[in-house]
């Protein structure tokens, strides 16, 4: 009992139960007071719980199949966000996905690999990771973000930021098979280079005793229920926001900024931390990893909502927003280039995410 505490302490396992109760109590009772406030918390409250249950489970099975999990769970909270929005906004959401999408690449590639540079960096001067990983991943990166964020604005089969229907579903088969290329390369055809480097030794939990197999598939099953609370709680609350949104007058990609910063809220505190400790390639493939599955699976997902439904899905990049995508591409890979980083390409990065949030609301 004591191990199962320890992996799994008492408040990752109230979370989702309580999550599901507010919910509950929100369709039996919908006028009680103060009730959209304990939903947000149910929401936030269940991602954080959900990404310790993907910890547990990254823990037990390793790396780098750990990282994908956490990637996986975070991909599948945004999904789901970015749908139920979707659904409850019709074609008046059709630059949701793209905004999210082109959010969590910004936070990804600038915020959380900038900090965790910065972090790391300051504590352990300079750190190593593996290349030929890194390299493997942002070329894979960088071909699904141009398809599906650069790409529409210069189709001429339909006026951009728009694909045709059957370019549409060109484009998220393209997509998700370059995920799955790339998930089968991580996992099986050369996990090798996304293991840890001889350097990791500082990490605080490298010899911490290995959840047990009824402490993962515990946390599977709250996984689940954290997850389906997330689902029903960004459709309870996405009229609120949207309503508080337009109140103050905020730019409409805030909404995508804002469902990502949610999302990524906890697997940016496990990415630093793992810089913190001296563990770069793990962050870097939690970072990177989440970046090719948030696109790898949002698009698909929300392609086939579009082409159903019968909206345009306006995935095309203004100028501004292209030439930021570009320039963090461009960065990243300098950055990333010689398998040692340190302190000054975190700074840079930081700045490039400073500009982006800046001009997001200064447009």
């Amino acid at each position: 009992m004591s191990q199962q505490i320890r992996h799994n302490p008492l408040w990752s396992m109230a979370i989702p139960p309580a999550g599901l109760a507010i919910l509950a109590l929100s369709w039996l009772a919908p006028d009680i007071p103060g009730l959209v406030a304990l939903i947000v918390l149910g929401l936030i409250g269940n991602v954080i719980a959900s990404v310790h249950h993907a910890e547990v489970i990254a823990h037990r099975v390793g790396e780098p199949f750990g990282t994908l999990v956490l990637a996986l769970a975070v991909t599948i909270i945004e999904v789901a966000l970015i749908v139920s929005m979707m659904l409850s906004g019709g074609a008046d959401a059709a630059g949701l996905a793209r905004d999210t999408v082109f959010a969590a690449i910004m936070i990804i590639l600038n915020g959380i690999i900038g900090a965790s540079l910065l972090v790391g960096g300051r504590r352990h001067g300079v750190q190593g990771f593996r290349l030929d990983g890194v390299n493997a991943a942002l070329g894979a990166l960088t071909v699904i973000a141009v398809f599906t964020l650069i790409l529409p604005n210069y189709s001429t089969s339909a006026a951009g930021p728009v694909y045709t229907s059957s370019q549409l579903i060109f484009v998220a088969i393209a997509v998700l098979l370059l995920f799955v290329a790339f998930t089968l390369f991580q996992t099986i055809g050369h996990r090798d280079y996304f293991l840890p480097t001889d350097e990791d030794e500082d990490d605080p939990d490298k010899h911490a005793a290995q959840p047990t197999t009824r402490d993962a598939l515990t946390s599977l099953a709250l996984l689940l229920v954290a997850l389906v609370a997330v689902v029903l709680s960004a459709k309870a609350i996405s009229p609120s926001i949207e309503a508080a949104l337009g109140a103050f007058g905020a730019p409409a990609a805030t909404l995508g900024i804002l469902i990502a910063a949610i999302v990524l809220m906890p697997e940016s505190v496990a990415a630093i931390r793992a810089a913190h400790s001296n563990r770069l390639q793990t962050s870097l493939n939690l970072a990177i990893g989440s970046a090719i599955a948030s696109i790898g699976l949002t698009v698909p997902v929300v392609a086939v909502l579009a082409v159903v439904m019968g909206w345009p899905l306006q995935l095309g990049l203004d100028m501004k927003q292209t030439l930021l995508l570009v320039l963090s591409l461009f960065v990243v890979s300098i950055s990333l280039r010689t398998g040692r980083t340190t302190v000054l390409p975190g700074v840079v990065h930081l700045v490039i995410f400073a500009a982006y949030l800046f001009l997001s609301f200064v447009p």
